[in-house]
């Protein structure tokens, strides 16, 4: 899908070779950047406006005519052209290991003849986890605007149905794309996207990245057009400590600084725009393991009328602290659907992440598929020796083959597993597919696990692409206190792999339990099981309770020499963190992952209304643009009849002045059986059989083009040279009744369609 867009705004950028923009003046080259591939090189690196362009007849500059020759035939999927942008902002409010993102910018149809529209899409790229939470686009020659909302649906049996409907789609995991139908020629558009994403923890440093570079064909021809880019930066640690910058990409002007606040802006009239995505690293300044308890209450508007409290611990900066010994057991995924490049990948990182274990740790690999192949049928001390062993096993056994079978080899590692002590057990899996028996391997991993000894083994979980699970891979590493990460590209495995293996070796408090009151009233954690402290990454448990709040609250843990650790935290009310956003992604994932357990319709729709109610997206709700037509009388269309009646909306407002256009759902979904099954390899689409509709309009579509091409062609006129009178009246005739019947409009639309 990324290769085929990047195909059609490569012809489209041939195909703005037509406009012309006065003597003397000429656009900025499209370059491809040598340091990518084909199906890169195009993509979007930052927010940027499409022309949808199936016919280059329309193609031409709606200020300057340039009366080319008419260009026969369509573009067929159609070209897109990049629209040039005259103005761009983005905000960025940085909260505790979230950060929210709002880009606006405004973008000219500069392509497309006065008189004729097209379609104009739109693609988003996030940063490190990114959840689209709204969108609103404003066509300012027509009044027209459109605003996003998140609905759910309230018969689930239409879910797939309405799905489908929808015109948005992930063109990579990162950046998603969708359509504003019908804009004209020389109309300006205007786009403010938002979206949270999760700031990356790494060395004691937070680092945040934002796609901010755009090429240079985005810029405006044209020496008196001013452009002006603007960047505003909001950090809020959360907590009363100091913080340090350590580096930046842009000019940043520093606007105010307190202790736990800065806040930066940077805005120019520049010749270019920005080439270089937003880089901002910085560290919260401490010695050694810290935290706190914020309290806070909920907004007016929350369906939960509970409190709300975050607990927040960190490993500080200091490299001084002793970590866990471990013993680690690695099961990887060797189905069928591994060959080629997951592999590959796979078998780099394992052999990247045992060159970072210690001489005093252990190891052992599981490779399965519908079978279990042990590398030993013991755990293995960390040697020079040892590890060329497991190379070697690994070049020859990492052959993918056969089905999936996860149940087996979590069975064989938590047995190879049952003799330590003083370190941390750890089974890190590894998958591509998921499986029917994923809620019985949860439910046996529990029974496991809660007979452990002092440390029950640590789950580490990694998908790979669309086809797993990653509910139930999340579910596992919440019931194992492990963490869990995941790729839907294949050339990010061994970075992603190797990020987590880093933070999972790298514990420096286990067993961590905090002393919450018992005369609470009501008390529920996200998550319930309170994973370990390590260098990679802060811990942040948040819940909901109802009752007094102590002033201390004492947290309990072990440290890597088994002596014990105990602190006391501080409670601190926190009105200036929302953290009902900051915390919305973390608990519709825990909550999505108990109700896929448990099969509860109950906590599908309390994951429901976290959505609505935090724009954040979800498995059970999914994305809508409400059309508004400044004033206008609109239409209802049979559709939005139909959609509505089965829609639950916030507020349905005035139907006789909003379309509804379908975006779809933004979920990952649960995994699909059939494709793990037939072993189909992650980032391939699965064959679809055509829908009879489908099958219809196609024949149709041919029947109509191949008329086409018989009747509106230069032979057809030849042709009519050779008749005589009374031919010519009939045939007039003809065509003539043909057109009344509109059957050559009709033939005109099922080719458009197609």
């Amino acid at each position: 899908m990324a290769g085929e867009f990047s195909t059609l705004v490569s012809c489209g950028l041939m195909l703005s070779k037509r406009l012309y923009y006065g003597k003397g003046v000429s656009p900025a080259p499209a370059v491809m950047s040598r340091s990518l591939s084909s199906t890169e090189s195009y993509l979007p690196t930052s927010v940027m406006a499409y022309a949808v362009v199936p016919e280059p007849a329309a193609v031409d500059n709606p200020d300057v005519p340039s009366y080319q020759p008419y260009v026969h035939g369509r573009c067929d999927p159609p070209a897109l052209i990049p629209l040039h942008m005259h103005e761009v902002s983005m905000e960025v409010d940085c909260f505790m290991d979230t950060a929210f993102v709002t880009v606006s910018g405004a973008w000219r149809m500069h392509c497309i003849m006065a008189g004729r529209r097209c379609d104009c899409r739109i693609a988003i790229p996030m940063g490190e986890k990114g959840s689209l939470l709204g969108v609103e686009v404003d066509v300012s020659e027509t009044e027209r605007s459109y605003n996003s909302k998140w609905v759910t649906l309230a018969d689930s049996n239409d879910t797939e149905k309405v799905v489908k409907s929808g015109d948005g789609y992930y063109l990579t995991p990162h950046i998603y794309t969708f359509k504003i139908p019908q804009v004209g020629g020389g109309f300006n558009v205007l786009i403010k996207v938002s979206w949270s994403q999760k700031l990356p923890y790494q060395d004691g440093q937070f680092c945040l990245i934002v796609p901010f570079s755009f090429p240079a064909y985005v810029i405006p021809v044209g020496k008196k057009i001013p452009k002006r880019e603007k960047i505003q930066l909001n950090v809020n640690s959360g907590i009363g400590t100091e913080l340090l910058i350590k580096c930046t990409s842009h000019p940043l002007k520093e606007l105010s600084r307190e202790v736990r606040k800065l806040s930066f802006i940077y805005e120019a009239e520049v010749p270019a725009w920005s080439t270089s995505d937003l880089n901002f690293t910085y560290t919260v300044s401490s010695s050694g393991i810290f935290g706190g308890v914020l309290l806070q209450s909920p907004p007016l508007c929350d369906f939960d009328e509970r409190e709300i409290f975050c607990f927040y611990l960190s490993p500080g900066n200091s490299q001084n602290m002793k970590v866990f010994r471990k013993d680690v057991v690695f099961v990887v995924d060797i189905s069928e659907s591994m060959q080629g490049c997951p592999i590959e990948n796979v078998k780099n990182a394992l052999l990247a992440s045992l060159s970072k274990l210690n001489p005093q740790d252990s190891f052992n690999i599981i490779a399965f598929n519908s079978e279990i192949h042990l590398f030993s049928s013991t755990m293995v001390l960390t040697t020079h020796g040892s590890i060329l062993n497991a190379t070697e096993w690994l070049s020859s056994n990492l052959i993918a083959d056969g089905g999936t079978n996860i149940m087996l080899p979590l069975k064989q590692a938590i047995k190879l597993l049952s003799d330590t002590s003083e370190s941390i057990p750890l089974i890190f899996l590894i998958t591509d597919g998921s499986v029917e028996d994923e809620r019985e391997i949860c439910n046996v991993m529990k029974g496991y696990l809660t007979s452990g000894g002092s440390v029950s083994p640590r789950i580490c979980t990694f998908g790979i692409g669309l086809y797993c699970n990653h509910y139930f891979l999340q579910m596992l590493a919440q019931m194992g206190r492990g963490h869990y990460d995941c790729t839907y590209d294949a050339d990010n495995i061994e970075l992603r792999v190797e990020r987590l293996f880093t933070t999972a070796s790298s514990v420096v408090l286990a067993n961590i339990t905090t002393g919450m009151p018992e005369n609470l009233d009501s008390l529920e954690l996200f998550p319930s099981h309170i994973p370990d402290l390590s260098f990679g990454s802060p811990l942040i448990v948040s819940g909901r309770y109802k009752g007094e709040f102590p002033d201390i609250i004492k947290v309990n843990g072990m440290l890597a020499d088994m002596s014990t650790f105990a602190t006391d935290l501080k409670v601190q009310i926190a009105k200036d963190v929302p953290f009902d956003r900051i915390l919305a992604r973390r608990q519709i994932d825990i909550v999505t992952c108990h109700a896929w357990l448990s099969e509860s319709k109950e906590l599908e729709e309390k994951v429901a209304k976290i959505s609505l109610q935090t724009s954040f997206p979800s498995e059970y709700t999914c994305l809508i643009l409400l059309q508004t037509e400044g004033g206008k009388r609109v239409p209802e269309s049979i559709l939005a009849r139909e959609i509505f009646n089965k829609i639950n909306l916030p507020t349905k407002g005035d139907l006789n002045s909003q379309k509804i256009v379908f975006l779809g759902a933004l979920g990952g979904g649960f995994g699909n059986l059939t494709a793990t099954a037939k072993n189909i390899p992650p980032g391939t689409e699965e064959p679809k059989s055509p829908e009879g509709a489908e099958i219809l309009v196609k024949a149709a579509s041919n029947c109509c083009s191949m008329l086409l091409d018989r009747c509106c062609c230069m032979c057809f006129i030849q042709a009519c040279s050779f008749m005589n009178n009374q031919c010519s009246i009939v045939f007039s005739q003809l065509c003539t009744a043909l057109a009344c019947f509109e059957c050559v409009n009709c033939c005109y639309e099922l080719c458009a369609c197609v």
